[in-house]
């Protein structure tokens, strides 16, 4: 069968490597794709963007599309899967309607709400609030979370540590919209994924990401600069707990409600001192750069598990994984996640790859046989090992074949990890 991936980045690099490798799949295509995308085996690029849908459905109506994944968030909010669907052609991913626990922070914090899930305290408020929006920075305090309500490509999420910070960052992000003012969670951060098809789920492994750009979990916030799987936070007492406390009922209350959710769905779950999961977000689509690690672990066919969703019988399937550790280092262009330069040529690719290592593209393009730089966050280097410790060295392995002008990444990618490893060590010096 033919599949087509839609969207230009690391992650859907990362599902169509995976899907390619099925024995039932004759070709992938990404739309866009990157530099990485079109080097792979039975895979190739089609130059039509993520946001054209009407091009797209007439792409896979043309070329014998049996299955077409969506990765990035805005088609699946702007109602690309309904256009498929009413199409006849199969695509994996929540209706419109269901992907509102991403397009909407104040939908996604009043569902919690109303369906008893734990997350954080909130208040929303429309541009005409903006004073009692400040009023309530002033009674609750600092540090305090400031959330555009719509998506907002990665910038819309403002943690104030200040009350002046959070004034300011509700007059920016109130402007022509609303917005939700929540409280601050402090604990340990983990990614929960799983597919549903309306009732069954699947979990997907744990993973947990880092977000900050600098070691140590500091300096402003991206896209995601690294992550691993599994996340030792997410026990199996903690990960029975979340699927009983978060995913179950989310999954039942989107039914219930008249928005059946078919497709990944990301809760990203603060867990704190006291062990209570809580949410902090829905994504309803794989998470970037969790994704490449947990592709890597992956042993199922990723086209099966999307069919059998699309199908309704994920109650007859079951995903496997590779017991190693994945991790995976985020290479990024100078001054991301602020302004950066493009077109920089990439060396070191032919060399950065072995059996346990893989070099995901994100902000890729080809040029006259080169490889250029096209984006902030440019390559996500991959590794399993059988220990946190082992997949973060060989993950900094490959990374360090490669440079550009210009090119970083954190050093420290899995230190929570190795540190439960070994108390006494913070990771890749």
């Amino acid at each position: 069968m033919n599949i087509l991936v839609v969207g230009g980045g690391g992650r859907e690099h990362a599902l169509a490597w995976k899907a390619s490798q099925s024995p039932k799949v004759s070709h992938v295509y990404v739309a866009p794709g990157n530099a990485g995308t079109a080097m792979e085996h039975r895979v190739s690029n089609v130059d039509i963007s993520a946001d054209d849908i009407d091009s797209l459905v007439a792409f896979a109506a043309d070329n014998a599309v049996e299955l077409t994944i969506i990765g990035p968030e805005a088609p699946l909010v702007a109602g690309i899967v309904d256009r498929f669907t009413a199409t006849g052609l199969k695509c994996f991913g929540p209706s419109a309607a269901a992907s509102q626990l991403e397009g909407s922070k104040r939908f996604s914090k009043d569902f919690l709400a109303r369906h008893n899930i734990p997350t954080a305290d909130y208040a929303a408020f429309d541009e005409s609030d903006t004073e009692q929006a400040i009023a309530y920075v002033q009674k609750h305090g600092a540090p305090i979370v400031i959330k555009a309500d719509g998506l907002a490509a990665g910038k819309g999420v403002i943690v104030a540590m200040t009350n002046d910070e959070a004034i300011a960052a509700v007059r920016h992000l109130i402007v022509g919209g609303s917005i939700v003012i929540e409280e601050f969670l402090d604990g340990e951060e983990a990614s929960f994924i799983v597919i549903a098809d309306g009732t069954h789920i699947v979990p997907m492994a744990s993973s947990q990401d880092h977000k900050a750009r600098d070691e140590g979990d500091k300096g402003p916030n991206t896209g995601g600069m690294g992550a691993y799987s599994p996340a030792p936070v997410v026990t199996d007492a903690m990960h029975q707990r979340i699927m009983r406390e978060v995913i179950e009922p989310t999954i039942a209350g989107m039914a219930a409600e008249g928005h059946p959710y078919t497709g990944f769905l990301y809760a990203g779950v603060m867990i704190g001192s006291d062990g209570a999961p809580k949410v902090l977000e829905f994504n309803c689509r794989f998470g970037d750069p969790e994704t490449q690690p947990i592709m890597m672990r992956l042993r199922s066919d990723l086209s099966e598990l999307c069919l059998a969703a699309l199908d309704k019988r994920l109650d007859q399937v079951n995903a496997e994984w590779d017991p190693r550790t994945a991790l995976g280092v985020v290479l990024a262009a100078g001054g991301y996640p602020n302004d950066y330069a493009k077109g920089l040529l990439i060396h070191g690719l032919d060399h950065s790859e072995t059996e346990n290592t893989k070099i995901f593209h994100a902000g890729t393009t080809n040029k006259d046989g080169d490889t250029l730089t096209s984006g902030g966050r440019v390559l996500c280097a991959c590794a399993l090992g059988d220990t946190p410790r082992e997949a973060q060295a060989l993950a900094y392995q490959a990374a360090d074949q490669i440079s550009w002008d210009g090119m970083f990444c954190r050093r420290d990618i899995g230190y929570r990890a190795i540190e439960r490893e070994n108390p006494c060590s913070k990771g890749q010096s």
